[in-house]
């Protein structure tokens, strides 16, 4: 069997103990007699699934008991409308730092419900930047402040959160959720699409402070109401059963092979820094981020020629190291790093930048 390196941002590659315990248990799981893609919703065997991925998920991230917990779907680009739906319901208003294509589009989508307002940017300099945050420009009165916590495409991520006071502060967490601690109590609201660190797409993740739901704008559509949700246990409708019973094997791998998320942060970390010390090192590639935004998932490089990019993504996919090619908004390329890719992926992989820089000075 051969298997690559895939360093997709998304769908991303699984552990592969997650991938062969599924495979054990796709005819048959524990016993049932059935596949859990066959299985109802509504069957004790299945209720136990759920239960126990939520479970996980809160003892994983140490979630506080004052938030809930919903397993839903759309994506994460479905929370860019269900969070000013559900949480847009005061002032009216909303801050936003714009910091790449997501936050853009959280923005352009709130501004349809809202004053949806821009307080920094760093679109000037193509995302290769947290801006500077002056919390004399936050709306004081606003009913949320939204970031996306790590950029996927350009590769940043917030090494400091904005202080907004009692202001929730909401986070698209899509490419950094389960990579690392994270202090739940310091958000209203966190988002996460599961097909980078999670599980497979078809799952979406809602960590959402209590206080904040049951406050729906009466326009909401039913399956847009976090209370509907929260009321229902993630099963208003058919939940995506099989992306949540592979989220709940991952989060298993998380918490009994890895040791948690201060372990998982240390190899995350140990990965990370063998790729930037090497572009920070290399006479042909560059990464394109200041070093101080850096992302731990998603690094983006180039090497100042089309041509030279192209080469090396086609070489570098016949060597086994596949979906390198970067964003069409940034070029170059990309390497995603999540929890399931090995450090022995990422030694390789300099290895072969090493020898192709060494063939094409």
């Amino acid at each position: 069997m051969k298997r690559v390196y895939n360093f997709s941002a998304g769908p991303s590659m699984l552990p592969e103990a997650v991938l062969r315990q599924a495979a054990d248990e796709m005819l048959d799981y524990q016993g049932s007699g059935q596949s859990v893609m066959e299985m109802s919703h509504r069957s004790k065997v299945y209720e136990s699934i759920i239960n126990e991925a939520e479970s996980l998920l809160r003892s994983v991230m140490s979630i506080p008991d004052n938030y809930k917990v919903l397993f839903l779907q759309g994506g994460a680009s479905s929370q860019f409308a269900m969070v000013p739906l559900n949480l847009m319901n005061g002032s009216g208003k909303a801050d936003f730092v714009i910091t790449g294509q997501w936050a853009t589009k959280a923005q352009k989508e709130a501004a349809r419900y809202g004053e949806a307002n821009i307080v920094a940017s760093s679109k000037d300099k193509t995302f290769t930047y947290i801006p500077q945050l002056d919390p004399d420009t936050f709306t004081k009165d606003a009913d949320y402040f939204h970031i996306c916590l790590n950029n996927t495409i350009y590769g940043t991520k917030f090494h400091q959160l904005p202080d907004t006071g009692n202001v929730p502060l909401v986070a698209d967490i899509s490419s950094c959720i389960l990579s690392e601690p994270i202090d739940v109590s310091k958000f209203g609201l966190l988002y996460a699409g599961a097909q980078k660190n999670m599980g497979p797409a078809g799952l979406t993740v809602v960590i959402v402070r209590e206080d904040l739901i049951g406050k729906a704008r009466d326009i909401t559509p039913t399956m847009f109401d976090y209370q509907i949700h929260a009321d229902n246990g993630s099963m208003y409708n058919t939940p995506p059963c099989y992306a949540i019973y592979i989220c709940k094997l991952v989060l298993e791998w998380l918490q009994n092979t890895i040791g948690g998320l201060e372990a998982m942060k240390e190899i995350n970390e140990r990965k990370a820094n063998i790729l930037y010390s090497f572009l920070d090192n290399s006479q042909l590639f560059k990464g394109t981020v200041v070093a101080q935004d850096r992302s731990l998932m998603n690094v983006p490089f180039v090497t100042g020629s089309q041509e030279l990019d192209a080469k090396f993504v086609k070489e570098a996919e016949a060597a086994g190291f596949v979906n390198l090619k970067g964003h069409r908004t940034v070029g170059g390329m990309r390497a995603s790093i999540y929890n399931a890719m090995p450090q022995e992926g990422v030694e390789k992989l300099v290895a072969f930048m090493r020898q192709f820089e060494a063939d094409n000075r």
